[in-house]
């Protein structure tokens, strides 16, 4: 239920802020059209971006499973929250476009049967990497990192917007942020895995100690 009902406020929210922001847009006016921007837009092509909808799916498979304990389990219900919350998501997305264009065709056939399969083939894997986001190690690390460096790659390859401008504008916005958090995971990694190695140097000694005197006096004289 947690899951349909962010994927479903998602969904809402994005359709609403593509809406204003072509209910503001000039797109009669040719240099609107060449060179012409709003926040408002920048917003809502970021919103509706892939790599932000493939994060929110890892965000939601993270938020649900973040108190389970078992592994099998978390992978399990981020999986299904994924998939869940994506498919919520292109139905509100739906209804809303729907409702806003006067309720001219049923709002299940407002968007391409595709993007429904889509939903449920990356929707699920893309949850389950967000229940490793908890995890230790290279696994953990790996699944922090990919809705960053997806962001950064979808930006560099194929920028979304209308025009060369808003690409751009995007396009700084989201390799800037996503140099900075993908700096922070791997200096937080690297300060987590110094710790460990310290906690395991400190009590080498003593062990190594304890263990060479045992040996010495079972030792036959």
């Amino acid at each position: 239920m947690s899951a349909l009902a962010l994927g479903a406020a998602f969904g809402a929210v994005t359709s609403l802020v593509n809406a204003i922001a072509h209910s503001s847009a000039d797109l009669e006016s040719r240099a609107y059209t060449t060179s012409g921007w709003s926040g408002t837009e920048i917003v809502g092509v970021l919103l509706d971006s892939g790599w932000a909808w493939a994060g929110f799916a890892v965000a939601v498979g993270w938020l649900i499973t973040r108190a389970e304990e078992r592994r099998s389990t978390a992978l399990a219900q981020g999986a299904a929250a994924g998939a869940l919350a994506l498919l919520a998501a292109t139905a509100a997305y739906s209804i809303v476009d729907t409702i806003r264009s006067g309720g001219l065709y049923p709002w299940y056939e407002s968007e391409p049967i595709f993007w429904w399969i889509t939903s449920v083939i990356f929707g699920g894997p893309l949850g389950a990497v967000g229940a490793c986001v908890k995890r230790p190690g290279v696994i953990g690390l790996l699944a922090k990192l990919m809705a960053p460096v997806g962001a950064a790659v979808q930006m560099i390859v194929l920028p979304p917007g209308r025009n060369e401008v808003i690409e751009n504008i995007g396009k700084t916005i989201v390799l800037t942020a996503a140099a900075a958090i993908i700096c922070f995971i791997l200096a937080r990694f690297l300060l987590v895995q110094r710790h460990q190695t310290r906690m395991t140097a400190a009590e080498s000694p003593s062990g190594g100690t304890a263990t060479t005197g045992r040996v010495a006096e079972a030792a036959p004289r």
